[in-house]
């Protein structure tokens, strides 16, 4: 079963960012929309993700310096 949804007062220029970024996946402006939604109710959110990224680096031991990891992603632009 679905529902309606209707979000009053919203800025011109969002609207217009969010039908060009529709256009762009070659998607309506409604099911571009209804994609995001399901997306934003069935992710987690950013605290959860933030949350979970903590836990599984506090289970890990390794430990990589960031210049390590520049100098890596610096390579790979090679």
């Amino acid at each position: 079963m679905t529902v309606q949804i209707i979000i009053d007062h919203v800025p011109k220029a969002v609207r217009d960012e969010l039908a060009e970024r529709a256009a762009r996946e070659g998607k309506s402006m409604q099911d571009y929309l209804r994609q995001s939604l399901e997306t934003l109710a069935f992710g987690p959110s950013p605290e959860q993700w933030v949350a979970e990224v903590r836990r599984r680096k506090s289970m890990s031991d390794v430990r990589v310096p960031i210049a390590a990891i520049v100098d890596a992603l610096d390579r790979d632009r090679r």
